[in-house]
């Protein structure tokens, strides 16, 4: 009986810490905005959810007019992040500006993080992430982009990070230390009767085939947004990002798409039965004022819950 009940002390106890170590899962945010500004409606949500990193989108990268390849909507320090928040410089290319290969991009995108870093007291900056909707045709190029970043981020003790969209999980795996797995933009928002365009289950679930056996550490993103889209006789104009931006017809509509809870539950359970251990860190996507007061706490413990 002695030994019985030790064995079940010691099942207890380990299962205990296992449901510990699962409650302990990074929480983390993108941080999309051009102005980086933090005031007490933010201070608030990352201290009641224990947010413990952002993902700082820093600037984009893209084509001009003559076809050079050169940053873009730069990221306005108006405040300093907390000193006990892990900033991870975030950087969005375009993918056309891999179509030719280009040797030097990578230290170039590596010496402006730098410079950033430093101008505006970015710390202790442990991983970098890079954000392309690559293709087919730039494959090779952007692989290579990431393979001599990477060798200059190692140098330093600094990881290398990329996101994953969902399409991409059929295709070898870039050659980064982990992926970011975008769980939105599943739908067609370009159609009228698509009810859910930034998140479906039904969506996401085909893709789910080539999770389990995805070479690359994963994590995993999720949205809370929305989206005004423009339609002109039935057809997709535009996405509305401000008042004003677009002149409207009295026969125009305007609709509103969000996130739903309940597709991003479901969608979480889907993915947590074939690969739980992409939520040791959640990322939600993105960071402001309109964003963290869409839904409840109770409903943003449960996204942020493992």
């Amino acid at each position: 009986m002695k030994w019985s009940g030790f064995l079940l002390l010691s099942l207890f106890l380990f299962t205990a810490c296992f449901r510990q170590e699962r409650d302990k899962a990074v929480r983390a945010a993108y941080y999309w905005s051009t102005r980086f500004e933090t005031d007490s409606v933010k201070e608030e949500f990352y201290r009641q959810h224990e947010v413990r990193r952002l993902y700082v989108r820093y600037f984009d990268v893209v084509k001009d007019k003559e076809g050079n390849v050169m940053p873009n909507a730069t990221v306005e320090w108006a405040t300093q992040p907390a000193s006990n928040m892990e900033i991870i410089p975030t950087i969005f290319i375009v993918n056309n500006c891999m179509h030719e290969a280009d040797t030097s991009l990578a230290r170039k995108i590596w010496q402006r993080i730098g410079q950033m870093n430093k101008t505006h007291g970015v710390k202790g900056v442990k991983e970098v992430q890079i954000d392309c909707d690559w293709t087919r045709s730039t494959q090779n190029n952007y692989y290579n982009f990431l393979r001599q970043l990477r060798s200059l981020a190692t140098h330093l003790g600094v990881k290398v990070s990329a996101t994953i969209r969902l399409h991409q999980l059929a295709y070898m795996p870039p050659p980064v230390d982990k992926g970011t797995l975008m769980v939105y933009n599943t739908g067609d928002f370009t159609k009228m009767g698509e009810e859910n365009p930034i998140l479906g289950v039904n969506d996401v679930k085909p893709y789910l085939r080539h999770l389990k056996s995805y070479s690359l550490p994963l994590t995993a993103a999720y949205p809370i947004y929305s989206w005004k889209l423009l339609f002109r006789d039935g057809r997709f104009v535009s996405i509305v990002h401000r008042e004003g931006q677009h002149p409207t017809l009295p026969t125009d509509s305007i609709l509103e798409r969000t996130s739903v809870l309940d597709e991003i539950i479901a969608t979480k359970n889907a993915i947590n039965r074939v690969r739980p251990a992409i939520h040791q860190e959640i990322i939600l996507f993105d960071i402001s004022r309109q964003n963290i007061t869409r839904f409840t706490p109770q409903a943003y413990e449960k996204i942020y819950h493992p």
